[in-house]
Order: structure tokens, then sequence, then C-alpha cells
């Protein structure tokens, strides 16, 4: 199975490098830590983000979740959200990394790294990467447990997080 990913490089002399995963297999949030801190070792900051599938909602006990995506499609959608935050935030370098298939509960869903001269703007990146990837980000969500199975919308807390990015 081919590893689907898009990688940009910068085009002139302080554009962010900017990589994005769509993983169809277990996402390893350490290595990809390591090979994001290996390659931006000049960055004065790195900051990283880890999402895992809660085991328990209002709806019960979650066994996994399954991701639906439409190929192409999706993964333009990550790489549009991460390119943003690069032409936003004053970063080196982004990473979004994000799982598709089936994923069990307590599994790493979603990963993202941002390096930068200072600690700020790889927060920042990173906080804004999350509630992008969260609302709008082309992969649908289906909660699946015993007795259950239910597509998840975002929330109005995700709404009201995305606001802080537009307003």
């Amino acid at each position: 199975m081919r590893w689907p990913f898009f990688l940009s490089f910068p085009e002139a002399e302080g554009m962010a490098v900017v990589e994005t995963l769509l993983l169809p297999q277990a996402l390893d949030g350490q290595a990809l830590y390591g090979r994001f801190v290996e390659a931006n070792r000049g960055a004065g900051a790195i900051v990283t983000f880890s999402g895992r599938v809660r085991g328990e909602t209002t709806a019960g006990a979650v066994s996994h979740l399954w991701l639906d995506w439409y190929p192409g499609m999706s993964e333009q959608s990550l790489k549009a959200i991460a390119e943003a935050a690069a032409e936003r935030f004053d970063v080196q370098a982004l990473l979004v990394a994000h799982r598709c298939g089936e994923v069990k509960a307590e599994d790493e869903i979603v990963f993202v790294a941002a390096a930068s001269a200072h600690r700020r703007a790889a927060f920042e990146a990173a906080d804004y990467l999350m509630d992008r990837l969260k609302s709008e980000a082309a992969l649908w969500k289906r909660e699946v447990g015993e007795g259950f199975a239910r597509w998840v919308e975002p929330t109005a807390k995700d709404a009201e997080d995305l606001k802080r990015w537009t307003s």
C-alpha cells in the first residue's frame, strides 16, 4: 500500500516547509516527532499536538471511529489548511498527519507539529491547525460502539473556537 502524502517545499527563502499526511494505517506520533525535530534543528520552538480517539462519549463506549475520506479532495483540504497556517504565522515548518479509515479507541487520530524561531508563533500555528482541522477538514467521522453508530459533526464549541481566527 502506498503511503499517501503531499510534501511542499518552500519556493523562496523564508517560506515554511509544509508536509501533510493522510494515513490509512497506524499513526506513530513519536516517530513523526523525532523526524520533525531532526529536520528542524535550527528552530527555537517546536510545538506538537497529538489527538486520540476517546473511548467514551455521550452515546456510550466507543470501539472505534471510521473516518471516511474522498481521495484527492481530503488530501487537498489538509494541504490547504496547513498552507494557510504557514502564510498566517511566522513558522519554519508545519506537519499535519491525520488518520483515515478505522481508528480504534485510544489510538492516535491526528498529529500536528509547528517549528518556529519563537514559541508564540509555534503555539498559535498548532492551535489554528487543530481548530481548522476539527471543523473544516474533508474527513467524515462516524463513532461506532456496541449498539450504536453515529456521524459526528463539529459542535457549537468547535465553531466558537474557529471564530477566533476569522474575526
